[in-house]
């Protein structure tokens, strides 16, 4: 079997989307991929829901102890026997066209760093948004001149529309093992301080947002200051860097107003406020019980197919 592609999935209790997930992999029209499928200690039935997959020669499923995604995407990249990396997460979906695009922008920008696709955004299970770049040309496979700057509304980048060379991933340093969360967001940070990178303009994935109220979520800001802080050297000569860094802090200073966590008061004396939209800016001078009504209309209107991106993070 060639394989260009390791198409890593790293699982932990997904049992309700792993197999959706898994054959809109196997329904690619690009066919030299394996799959590494990495079950992180899952306690719930996502291991029964995989085990039916075993006898397809395209598949292997790695199961470890718990350590988080982190960990399990490293170990399935490290297990690969294919040239390039193609990542999607066990609630994400592909489009049959997803692995081919990919193939095309490699073949037309074989120096790039980190390869991408347009892609969709299921938000709770109800409405579905076309991820939006800056200065994207809609029809074109292209270079992106800035990905700090085309990542100032919706990521350029997104975890399962995303591929880099194996050899390419070690030149950018495997994922943080100490952040639970954004460590995607920290990986193609990295990856863009040092590579170009290439999108294809097509949609073709999806992915699965839940939009439920997950501030009580162990060690997220802690997680997000740190990865923010991480790159405070950089941003000082990069100025598209500090602006995508405070629209990060804009979003960690309005989740730490809401459960009164007073780092918040360290975090926005950082940001500088000409990086941020007026409405921004109104939001972020407002108190806490303010958000916390305004967060119950946004899940609100939501239910009624109305998203409030203003009020994202």
């Amino acid at each position: 079997m060639n394989t260009f592609f390791s198409v890593v999935i790293p699982l932990y209790n997904k049992e309700n989307y792993i197999s959706k997930t898994i054959e809109s992999v196997l329904a690619q029209n690009f066919n030299e991929f394996e799959i590494i499928i990495v079950d992180d200690g899952s306690t719930d039935n996502s291991y029964n829901r995989i085990k039916k997959y075993k006898k397809n020669e395209k598949l292997t499923i790695i199961q470890k102890e718990n350590g988080g995604v982190s960990s399990a995407r490293n170990l399935g990249i490290n297990q690969a026997k294919g040239k390039y990396i193609a990542l999607i997460d066990a609630d994400d979906y592909w489009y049959p066209n997803h692995l081919n695009n990919i193939y095309e922008t490699i073949q037309k920008f074989p120096n790039a760093g980190v390869y991408g696709t347009g892609y969709e955004i299921l938000i709770n299970n109800s409405k579905v948004e076309k991820a939006v770049f800056k200065n994207f040309q809609p029809n074109k496979i292209q270079l992106v001149p800035n990905y700090f700057e085309a990542s100032t509304i919706n990521a350029v980048i997104w975890t399962s529309a995303s591929a880099f060379s194996k050899e390419n991933f070690y030149k950018i340093g495997e994922f943080n093992l100490k952040l639970s969360t954004a460590q995607d967001l920290d990986f193609f940070v990295r990856a863009a301080l040092k590579f170009d990178i290439a999108i294809h303009p097509n949609v073709t994935m999806r992915y699965h947002q839940k939009s439920e109220n997950n501030l009580a979520l162990s060690h997220y800001n802690e997680d997000r200051e740190y990865f923010i802080d991480k790159f405070s050297k950089e941003e000082k000569n990069n100025l598209s860097l500090k602006k995508y860094l405070d629209i990060n802090r804009y979003a960690l200073v309005i989740r730490c107003k809401m459960i009164d966590d007073p780092r918040w008061k360290r975090i926005i004396k950082a940001i500088d406020m000409k990086n941020l939209t007026g409405k921004q800016r109104f939001l972020i001078g407002l108190p806490k019980h303010f958000l916390k009504v305004l967060k119950k209309l946004q899940l609100f209107l939501l239910k009624q197919n109305i998203y409030l991106t203003a009020f994202k993070g």
